[in-house]
């Protein structure tokens, strides 16, 4: 089984069940924009994970890090933790490397080492920040990269509270090596670095649980060889230990290093305006989610919903769409709903920590669905699936519609995140997209992506780069439920790709693949 929540791919399947156009251009649009190599300048903090395409072919492998950009393209010095088929981090230092930015933000980075290195396709969303996909052909993989405070490089900036989501797979010897595992929580810092104590909720391979709590006596410290150039520390809570990448003193990047799991992920500084009980968890929601069942085909699976909470402990206005192994799935305004409820802990207070759950029992197909969020603001939160035998988790944010084509008008980069569910001419495996388009107010899209599928059989050309994209966003009403964003990729191959798309706010948009050849869950983000 490949979960989607680990590998973190996008999905470009040559011959897709979908409908391909023969009007797509097969070259891409005029470069246009005010990017340039003078905006990637700075130390940065990145992450990504997807699947081996070497010796360890299809394992999970992931890698967080960072880099300093001179602005002038090149790489200085850079350095990452690794884990493959899991194994413990392995710690690599960078010789060096360059990059290119093109005008319109998307461009390539390189960062190379004494076994090899890194090539990678990278987008821009500002000077701040960006996504990216690996294109050596080693691996598939996609992640992000967010611009480092080098002031906030001690251990004093990590104080307060932070929620945590990290995923992966299980490791060692048990039943469930090799099976997905995804943990959602919050810690308590104080700055000197001492763990006051937590909160969690585990989902190893099927099997919950919920609640537990971190005691207090866990440590956190800087890397005395690394810690000051590059973020770079190491923290122990409950029984795990993990490496660390400070982004600023409200968000840092973890990887496992003890054995157990091979899982990585973000921690959040959490606000103090959380809700603490249901009256102050009110208005519209939306969430993605990615992962894998154990049940059925189990294979990989990509939800995103949207809902009002009232204040009240009372969900409604459902909508949801549902990718299981390439079958889709919708809960629609005419799908009955029963059980539609929230719960704050109070058991908890102060946690964030939220549980919702929702029976469509009108579609016994869909069936159940339940799920426990920590709040990281009273806008944002973490989120993971507790259904029956799903493991996947995510992010929710607050929506701020109703939306208009006017309003969401404006150039976007996006990074999709999929598996190849396998063909004739594809293996069942990870694919990444990354590029850039632009959104016009009648909803016209139209830019640049590339892409890797490591799965083509033939191997003949696994990465496809400056291909052409051309596609629409058409709102449904107010654009507050499931839209429907089509796009087509232009030369060869050419496919064409129907997405289901969650508005969260004029800057981001969530979607969730409705074809039957893959399973993909990517984001669109709003592009300055």
């Amino acid at each position: 089984m490949k979960p989607l929540a680990v590998v973190l791919a996008a999905v470009a399947a040559l011959f897709a069940a979908a409908c391909s156009s023969n009007n797509a251009p097969s070259v891409p649009p005029p470069v246009t924009g005010g990017f340039s190599n003078a905006d990637l300048k700075g130390t940065y903090a990145f992450s990504m994970s997807g699947e081996d395409g070497g010796v360890n072919f299809g394992a999970f492998i992931a890698r967080v890090g960072s880099f300093t950009a001179d602005g002038n393209g090149n790489i200085t010095t850079a350095l990452e933790d690794v884990t493959d088929a899991g194994s413990l981090p392995q710690l690599v230092q960078f010789t060096g490397g360059t990059y290119s930015v093109q005008a319109n933000g998307k461009g390539t980075l390189t960062l190379v080492s004494t076994t090899g290195g890194l090539q990678m396709s990278i987008a821009l969303n500002s000077a701040n920040a960006g996504v990216m996909i690996q294109t050596d052909l080693n691996a598939t993989s996609s992640g992000s990269f967010t611009r480092q405070t080098l002031a906030a490089f001690t251990q004093t900036a990590i104080a307060g509270s932070y929620v945590f989501d990290i995923a992966g797979t299980i490791t060692g010897t048990t039943t469930a090596a090799g099976g997905p595992t995804s943990v959602v929580g919050q810690i308590n810092t104080n700055g000197a670095g001492n763990i006051q104590g937590g909160l969690f909720d585990s989902n190893d391979a099927g099997q919950l649980l919920s609640a537990q709590v971190i005691p207090a006596g866990g440590t956190y410290q800087m890397d005395p060889a690394n810690g000051a150039s590059f973020g770079r520390g190491t923290i122990r809570f409950g029984n795990l230990s993990f490496i660390f990448y400070i982004v600023d003193g409200s968000h840092f990047k973890l990887m496992e290093d003890d054995g157990q799991f091979a899982t990585f992920g973000d921690a959040l500084q959490q606000s103090a305006t959380v809700a603490l009980q249901n009256s102050a968890f009110k208005g519209d929601f939306t969430f993605l989610i990615g992962g894998g069942s154990v049940l059925g085909t189990a294979g990989p699976i990509a939800r995103a919903a949207a809902f009002t909470a009232d204040g009240g402990g009372n969900l409604g206005a459902i909508v949801l769409d549902d990718n299981n192994d390439g079958t889709h799935r919708a809960i629609t305004g005419s799908t009955a709903i029963s059980n539609a409820i929230y719960d704050i802990d109070t058991v908890n207070a102060g946690s964030g920590r939220g549980m919702m759950s929702f029976t469509a029992s009108s579609n016994p197909n869909l069936g159940n669905f339940s799920f426990v969020f920590y709040l990281i603001s009273p806008t944002q939160a973490f989120i993971q699936d507790t259904s029956n035998g799903v493991i996947g988790d995510g992010t929710m944010f607050a929506q701020t519609g109703p939306f208009s084509g006017a309003g969401l008008a404006g150039n976007f980069v996006f990074n999709w995140s999929g598996i190849n569910l396998g063909s004739t001419a594809n293996l069942r495996f990870e694919e990444d997209f990354v590029g850039q388009h632009s959104l016009s107010s009648a909803g016209a899209i139209a830019g640049t992506i590339d892409f890797v599928e490591l799965g083509s059989s033939s191997q003949h050309s696994p990465a496809f780069l400056n291909q052409a994209l051309t596609g629409t966003l058409t709102l449904n009403g107010n654009g507050m439920g499931s839209n429907d964003y089509t796009v087509t990729t232009g030369g060869s191959p050419q496919t064409t790709y129907h997405f289901k798309a969650y508005i969260a706010n004029p800057d981001l948009i969530l979607l969730v693949d409705a074809d039957d050849a893959h399973t993909i869950a990517g984001s669109v983000s709003f592009q300055p």
